[in-house]
């Protein structure tokens, strides 16, 4: 098990990552950078749902010299992602961006990647080592073959890194991502073994929504679980809202963050006599703007219903026509079906209120 506290701590922006710090979600604009009103309005949509450190491309001198323009109008950290063009990294660094993505071993000899390193070390940037599977050095793929993707990805990653080692430069982030999330997570294991840096992580080339978000939750909760990555970023060719909303979602099921109101449902059975499904998607959509630690369970029969309650702030569990609600797992009130979403979100607003969260019931949809 190697835990998150091992890795050495890196600054980006007023965020600090790495040792111990909370896990960070990000994302990337699908803008085009130059575009300063487009970005900038992407970004702003992107911190309403909470993510934390957004990345945009650079790749040309146009979106290089935006970064200073779209940095004055967010509030959370920019990442520059640079692919072999040192030149603007030296620019976006000059802009006042808060991480450069570049590695070190394809924007040309020592001496451009010494003018980077110069660059960065002045404004106190960070870079950020991004290894893909997709595009790895035909040597070592020769040398290990496709079985060994996971040791051709570490061996990549070890090539940057010394890089900047040897330029005594140790401000450094890792990414080991691959779209198979088992050739991934050894990947990052064999890093983890080796190098104290922090790491981000996340399953590339994920897919779409569905089928993204549970590759993802699979592969990024795996490392996660292992106790490696200090920030993470959703892979989905969807919006990247939903890559943020995904993300949360992952690190509140680990334990790791948590975000908004946690809600249980069953998934209803034969002995489900009441529109379980139906309420529960109700009281999600009413809940889904409150910020609060609370554990919501809506569970379908008493099979289930009243342990799983127990374990909630507050909860609700089906009968024939009617339903009970539980606080702590102490029965409250019983009722019947149509009166229950009305009484039910009552008491959850008294729950706010009992645990000092009494602002958040004003975000309460409809409430």
């Amino acid at each position: 098990m190697y835990k998150r506290e091992q890795t050495r701590p890196v600054k980006i922006g007023k965020l600090t990552i790495g040792n111990g710090n909370l896990v960070r979600v990000q994302s990337m604009t699908q803008t085009r950078t130059h575009d300063v009103a487009a970005t900038v309005k992407q970004i702003h949509e992107l911190e309403k749902v909470d993510c934390e450190i957004v990345r945009v491309t650079v790749p040309d001198m146009e979106s290089a010299k935006a970064i200073k323009a779209i940095k004055k109008q967010i509030k959370i950290p920019l990442v520059a992602d640079i692919h072999f063009q040192y030149l603007l990294a030296i620019e976006a660094a000059k802009q006042g961006v808060d991480k450069v993505r570049i590695n070190p071993g394809n924007i040309g000899g020592i001496d451009r990647v010494k003018e980077v390193v110069k660059a960065c070390r002045q404004k106190n940037i960070p870079i950020r080592i991004g290894v893909n599977m997709g595009s790895l050095e035909k040597d070592l793929y020769a040398k290990y073959g496709k079985y060994g993707v996971p040791r051709v990805m570490m061996e990549s990653a070890t090539r940057h890194v010394q890089i900047l080692e040897s330029l005594k430069f140790y401000n450094i982030v890792v990414s080991l991502k691959g779209d198979n999330s088992m050739i991934a997570r050894e990947a990052y294991m064999l890093f983890a073994k080796r190098f104290n840096y922090p790491l981000h992580v996340g399953i590339t080339e994920a897919g779409t929504l569905w089928a993204g978000s549970i590759k993802s939750a699979v592969g990024i909760g795996s490392i996660l679980s292992s106790g490696i990555g200090d920030t993470i970023r959703v892979s989905i060719a969807d919006d990247p809202k939903e890559q943020v909303k995904v993300g949360w979602e992952i690190l509140k099921s680990l334990g790791l963050r948590q975000k908004g109101v946690e809600i249980i449902a069953c998934p209803t059975c034969g002995r489900t006599e009441i529109n379980l499904i139906g309420l529960a998607k109700k009281v999600e959509e009413i809940v889904s703007k409150v910020d609060a630690p609370i554990k919501v369970a809506v569970m379908g029969c008493v099979v289930n219903g009243p342990g799983e309650a127990s374990f909630a702030d507050i909860g609700v569990c089906g009968g024939k026509n009617q339903g009970a609600i539980f606080k702590k797992g102490k029965l409250i009130k019983t009722l019947k079906e149509e009166e229950l979403l009305p009484v039910f979100i009552e008491e959850i607003k008294q729950v706010l209120i009992e645990k000092g969260y009494g602002g958040e019931v004003k975000k309460l949809k409809n409430a």
